[in-house]
């Protein structure tokens, strides 16, 4: 049985197949679940090597959905230039093609559980503030760490989509351990300076 994000990532190839698609015109084919897909669209390139320059737009425009939701909003809202942005028709393709070999993985975990859980608006609130502080680490500019917290969005974007209370409390877990492993690396990056000099005397 497929999954409602294999369905989605399964439309969108089609409908790419005729025309280049736009994030305006992703959130208004998928509806509430959009905030998810959409995120999970902008946050995929970085589990890869990917052109430079889109990091700060990508990481814009899924900090503006997130905190959306934090807000408690349901219907997603974005910018008429970013609304707008035309996903280059190889560079969609390539991106959907990744996405749905990630969601062949994440089918074999994620199912509709704990629906007081899942369905609870405070969770929908909970799983946007954690994606948003995932995307400012995602963003911060500490070389090589990108896809750790894109793992972590991934997981909390299906969690969500998918109606999985399970699976969004072991993304909570996932979103601690990140922010613990970012909170290491830099303090090691602050203690390096200091420590440089006598590494080498």
């Amino acid at each position: 049985m497929h999954l409602r994000f294999s369905q989605e990532i399964k439309s969108l190839l089609q409908n790419l197949a005729e025309q280049p698609l736009t994030l305006g015109e992703i959130l208004a084919k998928t509806s509430e679940r959009g905030f998810s897909l959409v995120i999970a669209l902008l946050v995929l390139p970085f589990l890869f090597p990917m052109p430079p320059g889109l990091t700060g737009p990508f990481g814009a425009a899924c900090l503006l959905l997130s905190t959306q939701m934090v807000l408690g909003r349901r219907s997603p809202w974005l910018p008429k230039k970013i609304a707008n942005y035309k996903f280059p028709r190889r560079f969609a393709q390539l991106l959907l093609h990744n996405l749905r070999r990630v969601t062949r993985i994440l089918e074999k975990i994620a199912r509709p559980r704990l629906a007081k859980i899942a369905n609870s608006h405070w969770a929908w609130r909970f799983n946007g503030f954690c994606i948003s502080w995932l995307t400012v680490l995602l963003i911060s500019p500490i070389p090589l760490t990108n896809p750790i917290p894109t793992v972590g969005i991934l997981l909390l974007a299906v969690a969500t989509i998918e109606s999985d209370g399970l699976l969004m409390c072991i993304s909570y877990i996932v979103t601690v351990l990140i922010t613990g492993l970012f909170g290491f690396i830099g303090y090691a990056l602050w203690l390096a300076p200091s420590l440089l000099p006598s590494i080498f005397k």
